[in-house]
């Protein structure tokens, strides 16, 4: 880990009035622009269709918000970006999720005895092969469709897709540092 800061200097909020109204959506959205979305906002274009994927994987999935965030984590722990673990601690103790579960997403290897219920275990192990190795396993995907099917299964797909997307370019940029 660097403590050097940001590589991609954050475009401050209100500093440029050509991004007023997109700042205002996303702070209406987020309820507020963070350091992800002050350097996202050197690309007006990028940082719009970020906000709208990364809206509809937080708030419009069919995964349970306990599912959504155990996963959002594991993938940050597993990219190391830290940055995005502490963001998202919040939302999975408010989805209900208990230390002890959230703890145990930094445990890698996956610990076998965790506190995690079948259905977050499985998305989970999911987590892990998506962003360890990409593919997924005919076995594993077997066992994620027997508890998550069409719209909840492309939504679990999803999210730890989009999630490496955010924690790969946090970590590049060095946002958050």
């Amino acid at each position: 880990m660097h403590t050097d800061p940001s590589r991609l200097k954050p475009i401050a909020p209100g500093t440029r009035p050509e991004l007023a109204a997109q700042e205002a959506r996303i702070a209406a959205a987020r309820g507020r622009v963070s350091p992800l979305y002050q350097v996202l906002l050197n690309s007006p274009p990028i940082a719009h269709g970020w906000e709208q994927m990364l809206s509809a994987v937080r708030n419009h999935s069919s995964l349970s918000a306990a599912v959504r965030e155990l996963v959002i984590l594991r993938v940050a722990v597993l990219n190391r970006a830290p940055y995005e673990f502490d963001a998202h601690v919040p939302h999975a103790q408010a989805a209900g999720v208990s230390q002890a579960a959230i703890d145990a997403t930094r445990r890698v290897p996956m610990a076998v005895d965790s506190p995690w219920r079948d259905d977050e275990r499985v998305a989970l192990e999911l987590a892990d092969a998506m962003t360890r190795d990409v593919e997924v396993p005919d076995a594993l995907f077997a066992r994620v469709e027997a508890l998550f099917q069409g719209q909840q299964l492309l939504d679990l797909v999803a999210t730890v897709a989009a999630y490496n997307m955010v924690s790969r370019l946090l970590v590049a940029l060095r946002v958050g540092h």
